[in-house]
């Protein structure tokens, strides 16, 4: 049940309570790594076995990165991997930013967008992200922009536009994206076009946050294509300006990898390479949901970091000339940065490249890129250290406090069933046993039904799109109805359907376009695909990679771990190899899917094909579906489409009801399961 506007402002109480924090005393930069569980996510979570391969490198100027949170601030409650919650990671920012003064450097966090649509923390409510953008906003981010998600439904963009705009200020960038103010009756930035600043130890910055050609917003938002952009006058003004810049720091909901179709930070990227052909550019993307690092050329970067709170980019850069940069270039005591910014990877060797203008004079410039799995042991081990010995702090926890009552207040936590495995979108085979389609499928043809023709054979269509997320075994709640299906898509259908005809849409549909909102199948795919053979039968004792700038490093910086099982999950490549990834994992296999799947019920008992039926689909899809019939030769239209049922039954529905009707054994001590990945299936 979605808040009214009273229920929403009753809550607002629960953001005012803090909590005394516990010591979790270590020393992540000693000899030996303790691997002590410490609980401070949410009660029903659980902490990760794995901890990471070593120490991260700190430069010059430092980054933290997220992307495409979807509202995911609780944390992957049954999944180890990414089992923190948000206000764990309120407090390694807070950690974080304690060594980047203690190292004399600089550390900026930045977002790129996309908040909501993914969990009910953020979609519970009306509109979504009421509730979820204030915990959002207990991180004090440098630099934000905006993702797609926040533009399809104006109610929610105009949360963002007095709400999120008006916290963050200057600092949410929206150089592309504008929004109808009602009381000028003109349009104008939702945030703002660019921001000039300097960091506290002087690096002179100029950034950009530009969304992706987007389309899909509604009507009271302009999306200004990247093209148009860069021609306006306060963008030519700004790359012109007579103010030292050290750095154009360009984040954008954007995928970052320039030959990826729709990506439009290259048009950027050479609008400003044509006017300052020398200076450093750092790029932060997002919107493809994976983990990736490209070079531009060598003074440009490029960095993604994953979705749903599962990764935590980390980049670090150093040489970056500054004349009023007053820190340290390469902190001594710690690993910095060594590689230039060069292409060693698969990529090194593609043949598909963007049309890119380069700088060709001599850089300094030295990186570093990883890609942090987002779970406690995590955090601890790169937050804590020999200065920063506590790792949760007061808003740390506060914030996890937040979202355990919150997500109470929402119900989220309602059970109604037990899954009994794990059912996920591209770990198993299409239509296998372990593949979530598989058991909707069942789901489907067992509760869509509308009483007054349950005897008529229906045939039922929905869009893979609409399946957002892996069913993990284990309690199905509230929230996971969200989390598995977070979209509201309602059940149309025509009436007597010829079966000759309703029986090839499907087909015909896979081998049209993809009609998922926002993340093409074939980028969607790299989610989990890169795989490195190689990388599993790592030693467990790793030794970071230490450079040789900075005078005398310190001693004896070997981080020793325990003997652990290496679990399912990421295993990157990008421009700069096989190393990105924080935490070493196996891979997760990897299955494509269709566009569509089907469902059928109320056919002939004996085997024989009934001879029309109600063909059923949701209403995302009905003018594809009507594209296909018309091109088989049928005259259907509009006129002949209705509501199969009620329009208050949508994709976030079904699963629900059948999981009430199918799942109680074991209610109400489910067995969790492994996650992604683990042989986690029912014979």
């Amino acid at each position: 049940m979605k808040l009214t506007s009273a229920a929403v402002l009753a809550l607002t109480g629960l953001y005012g309570t803090a909590f005394a924090c516990e010591a979790c005393a270590g020393d992540g930069e000693s000899d030996i790594v303790l691997t002590r569980n410490v609980r401070r996510m949410q009660p029903d979570a659980q902490n990760a076995s794995s901890l990471p391969r070593s120490p991260l490198a700190w430069g010059q100027l430092n980054f933290l990165h997220t992307t495409d949170t979807h509202g995911w601030l609780e944390g992957h409650l049954k999944e180890k991997n990414y089992g923190a919650d948000w206000g764990d990671f309120v407090s390694f920012v807070a950690d974080m930013r304690a060594k980047a003064d203690l190292y004399n450097v600089d550390l900026l966090v930045v977002d790129t967008g996309d908040l909501h649509d993914g969990a009910g923390l953020s979609d519970a409510t009306s509109p979504n992200g009421v509730l979820s953008n204030p915990i959002f906003e207990d991180i004090n981010y440098d630099l934000l922009t905006i993702g797609n998600h926040e533009l399809y439904i104006n109610d929610i963009s105009y949360e963002h536009y007095y709400n999120f705009s008006v916290h963050y200020g200057d600092r949410y960038l929206t150089s592309n994206v504008q929004i109808y103010n009602p009381n000028l009756k003109q349009f104008e930035y939702l945030g703002q076009t660019h921001r000039y600043f300097q960091t506290k130890r002087g690096i002179n910055i100029m950034a950009f946050g530009v969304l992706y050609d987007f389309t899909g917003n509604g009507n009271d938002t302009k999306v200004i294509p990247a093209r148009q952009m860069v021609n306006q006058t306060w963008f030519q003004a700004a790359i012109r300006t007579l103010d030292p810049v050290d750095v154009f720091v360009l984040i954008g909901h954007n995928p970052v990898r320039p030959t990826v179709s729709g990506s439009t930070l290259s048009i950027v990227y050479n609008a400003i390479r044509a006017v300052r052909p020398d200076v450093p550019i750092q790029i932060f993307g997002g919107h493809t949901h994976v983990r990736d690092f490209a070079v531009y050329d060598d003074k440009t970067t490029a960095l993604e970091s994953g979705r749903y709170c599962e990764t935590l980019g980390f980049l670090s850069l150093s040489g970056l000339p500054s004349a009023t940069y007053h820190g340290a270039v390469y902190p001594p005591g710690v690993p910095n940065p060594s590689m230039a910014a060069k292409k060693i990877g698969p990529y090194a060797t593609t043949t598909a490249t963007a049309a890119l203008t380069t700088s060709t004079s001599p850089s300094s410039l030295v990186y570093f890129r990883r890609y942090l799995d987002w779970n406690r042991q995590t955090f601890m081990y790169h937050g804590i250290g020999q200065y920063v010995t506590t790792f949760d702090t007061s808003a740390g926890v506060s914030a996890t406090q937040n979202i355990t009552t919150t997500r109470q207040q929402l119900n989220l936590t309602t059970l109604y069933g037990c899954a009994p495995q794990t059912y996920c979108i591209s770990c198993a085979p299409f239509l296998s046993n372990g593949s979530i389609y598989t058991i909707l499928t069942q789901a489907l043809s067992a509760v869509v039904v509308n009483q007054t023709r349950a005897t008529i054979p229906r045939l039922i269509i929905l869009n893979t799109g609409s399946v957002r997320f892996d069913l993990i075994k284990g309690p199905f709640t509230y929230d996971d109805s969200f989390i598995v299906s977070p979209f509201t898509d309602a059940f149309q259908y025509i009436p007597n359907v010829p079966y000759n005809l309703a029986s090839q849409v499907l087909a015909k549909l896979n081998a049209g376009p993809y009609q998922k909102r926002s993340v093409e199948p074939e980028l969607a795919a790299r989610d989990f695909s890169f795989y490195n053979p190689s990388m599993n039968q790592q030693d467990t004792c790793v030794d970071p990679v230490v450079s040789t700038h900075g005078g005398l490093q310190k001693r004896g910086n070997i981080v020793r771990r325990q003997n652990y099982t290496v679990t399912p999950g990421y295993t990157t490549t990008d421009d700069f190899g096989t190393d990105g990834d924080d935490t070493i994992h196996s891979t997760i296999p990897y299955y494509s899917t269709p566009n569509d799947f089907q469902a059928n019920a109320s056919f002939p008992t004996n085997g024989s094909l009934p001879t029309a039926v109600d063909l059923i689909f949701l209403d995302f899809i009905a003018p594809n579906v009507l594209s296909v019939l018309s091109g088989l030769g049928a005259k259907y239209t509009t006129n002949d489409v209705a509501y199969y049922l009620p329009e208050s039954f949508t994709t976030n529905s079904y699963l629900p009801l059948y999981a009430r009707r199918y799942w109680q054994a074991n209610v109400p001590n489910c067995p969790i399961g492994q996650g992604v990945g683990y042989n986690d299936t029912t014979s």
